[in-house]
């Protein structure tokens, strides 16, 4: 038997932001394991360039991923809903393996099924070198984002 991963579509707005902090939370934890249990097992994925299927895809890709992208902070913001979709903004920022640290920004199209899995992601991404100094996402990487830590409006980005 399939589990339910709440909140379901149709979405309102209340349960919309819900599942975009679910989903902020967990690509937090950078577990690739458990991030891919919120996609459908047949999950279709296109990641700037790359194009994926199913969750074994979604696990590699994380893997290599985070392996790249250390130190890695997300935060994710509501732009739009309807039924079962939800289009989402966001911007994280990592350091890669020399030191250098980026500010990646994108958005993303989410479509849902009836149990609340996603079953499609398109996502398009764009990396900003930054300075250590310039830095925004700060929070203890051992916990999810404070409640009271500034959202991507909040930020000016």
């Amino acid at each position: 038997m399939l589990a339910e991963r709440p909140p379901l579509p149709p979405f309102t707005a209340e349960t919309a932001r819900q599942k975009v902090r679910g989903a902020e939370d967990g690509w937090n934890s950078c577990d690739p394991g458990r991030v891919a249990l919120a996609y459908t097992q047949d999950s279709v994925w296109r990641n700037r360039s790359e194009f994926l299927q199913g969750r074994p895809a979604i696990v590699a890709f994380l893997t290599r991923k985070w392996s790249r992208e250390q130190e890695y902070r997300l935060i994710k913001e509501l732009w739009a809903f309807g039924g079962d979709r939800i289009a989402v903004r966001f911007a994280y920022e990592y350091r890669d393996e020399s030191g250098q640290w980026f500010r990646a920004y994108g958005n993303e199209n989410w479509e849902f099924d009836a149990l609340g899995l996603m079953r499609v992601r398109h996502a398009s991404i764009n990396d900003v070198p930054i300075d250590a100094g310039n830095r925004l996402f700060l929070w203890d990487r051992s916990a999810p984002r404070p409640a009271d830590h500034p959202g991507l409006s909040d930020l000016g980005l």
